[in-house]
């Protein structure tokens, strides 16, 4: 267990570091992570991952992947338009809005699935191998925000080198 002198205030401050704690499992995420990155592009990668963070209210993974993809040469305009890029489809390729649509869907799945139709525009847009790397990416990018809100990561905090 660790203590967390970052957690907001009225929440456990003594969460596990699944990393210290569990690391054959934590290395395990970060190859599945990397081996559902392999063939697609960075900004994709990015705003698959900024999405999915938006829909599960993790902070810590959003201030991340919002920063990794600054760093990727992701625009100002693009990231503030992710939330709402179904009223901002300009901003996104017809790639892009198909990654986007799958990840909510995925995302939300206990909201009604994966409709066919959503699951069409991503199989039109992706290969077969890019589509299972894009699922993937969401399933990962999923289980990472899972991670970071059950053991109360703090946005901000992120020390990877």
């Amino acid at each position: 267990m660790t203590t967390n002198a970052n957690a907001p205030a009225g929440t456990m401050t003594t969460r596990l570091d699944l990393a210290r704690s569990a690391p054959k499992v934590f290395r395990a995420l970060i190859g599945l992570d990397a081996a559902a990155r392999e063939g697609l592009a960075p900004a994709l990668v990015e705003l698959i991952q900024i999405r999915a963070s938006h829909l599960n209210h993790c902070a810590y993974c959003l201030h991340m992947h919002t920063n990794d993809a600054r760093k990727a040469g992701e625009s100002e305009d693009r990231l503030h338009m992710v939330a709402v890029w179904r009223e901002a489809r300009h901003f996104f390729t017809e790639r892009e809005q198909a990654a986007l649509a799958l990840t909510e869907s995925v995302t939300l799945v206990a909201d009604g699935g994966v409709p066919d139709d959503v699951y069409a525009q991503a199989a039109a847009q992706f290969d077969e191998e890019e589509l299972a790397h894009v699922l993937s990416l969401i399933l990962t990018i999923n289980t990472w925000n899972r991670v970071a809100l059950s053991t109360a990561k703090v946005a901000g905090t992120d020390q990877r080198r």
